[in-house]
């Protein structure tokens, strides 16, 4: 998402962009270097600070002189690992917010998830921002998120830094997972447990649009009164049914839909258990990797309702999704090679 956020910032024309990251040197494809983001750092209008979110020092160097901060670091959600989550999302935040503090930033837009509010035992069905976080949550990338956005909202209005945390619904798009893996595996045509649990989608260029709307919003004096300290859930505003997503992209692939195979969540859900028993003792150490839908948390996601609100959004932020469902699978497929079957 961070490098969509910052080609948007470049198009619009208003923004210097100082991008951070682990590496000590920033690594463009052919396209980008040819393109916005290449001819911008080599005119200055966007600069590398290699800076780590776990050490305070980068950080505060990095944000010398710096306006507002997107904070969109994370670590990988498909490693189960609180120690490795709470350090860099919790403990990384909250350097962030002491860099900002020390640094004069005026505003921090951090990316959070709509996961801080799913425990993995009940489904949501168009909750808003009201809805608490829950006592237990599935994994260590939600407890984290949820840990982290507390803090972000909590540093709102002190040493004048203004704060907003952005929900995403699941994030699909260009140079995302979803169309690797499912082009890895032939194009499953299967679908896991009953086939009726609604998701919320969005496409990546809309959640990059969701941190831009908080961030003028929060430029005003009005605005930031309205909106500081709080969270927005960010999707697409099309909620439908996860295996029907999954279907629309096999499609737009080329896969034609000839039929679909069931796994009952009763049957996969003993074989998930297995294979995390097998990857916990044995399997991690030859350095082989958990496939990643088959974790007991994937599970939780992909077998229970997750549709969220975005009246908060739209009113306050003035939030409106600029690119559809239909649209953001067709760009996000484009470049896929597939085979027609």
């Amino acid at each position: 998402m961070a490098r969509h956020l910052v080609a948007a910032l470049l198009r619009s024309g208003e923004w210097r962009v100082r991008v951070t990251d682990l590496a000590p040197a920033i690594t463009l494809d052919p396209v980008e270097e040819k393109g916005l983001l290449g001819a911008a750092l080599r005119d200055g209008r966007a600069v590398y600070a290699p800076a780590n979110v776990c050490d305070i020092a980068q950080l505060t160097q990095a944000f010398q002189g710096v306006d507002v901060v997107f904070h969109t670091a994370s670590a990988d959600p498909d490693i189960n690992d609180f120690q490795l989550h709470y350090k860099v999302n919790v403990e990384g935040t909250k350097n962030v917010i002491d860099a900002c503090v020390t640094c004069k930033v005026q505003r921090l837009i951090y990316t959070s998830s709509s996961a801080v509010v799913f425990d993995g035992i009940h489904g949501l069905f168009d909750v808003d921002e009201s809805m608490p976080y829950p006592n237990k949550f599935p994994d260590a990338y939600a407890r984290s998120k949820a840990e982290a956005e507390n803090l972000v909202m909590k540093a709102n209005d002190i040493y004048d830094l203004l704060t907003c945390s952005i929900r995403p619904g699941s994030i699909f798009g260009p140079g995302d997972t979803i169309v690797p893996y499912l082009l890895s595996h032939g194009g499953m045509m299967f679908t896991v447990g009953d086939g009726l649990s609604c998701d919320d989608f969005v496409y990546v260029e809309n959640v990059v649009h969701g941190h831009i709307c908080a961030e003028k919003t929060l430029s005003t004096k009005e605005g930031s009164k309205i909106s500081g300290g709080k969270a927005y859930f960010i999707t697409n505003m099309e909620p439908m049914k996860l295996w029907d997503f999954i279907y629309m992209l096999l499609e737009e692939l080329g896969y034609k839909r000839k039929f679909r195979i069931r796994i009952p969540l009763a049957v996969i859900r003993p074989i998930t258990y297995l294979i995390e028993w097998s990857y916990n003792k044995v399997l991690h150490m030859y350095g082989m990797r958990q496939p990643k839908i088959l974790t007991s948390a994937r599970l939780k996601y992909i077998s229970l309702n997750r549709t969220f609100n975005c009246k908060r959004a739209v009113e306050q932020l003035g939030y409106k999704p600029i690119v559809s469902i239909k649209d953001g699978i067709k760009i996000t497929t484009n470049n896929a090679i597939a085979p027609k079957i």
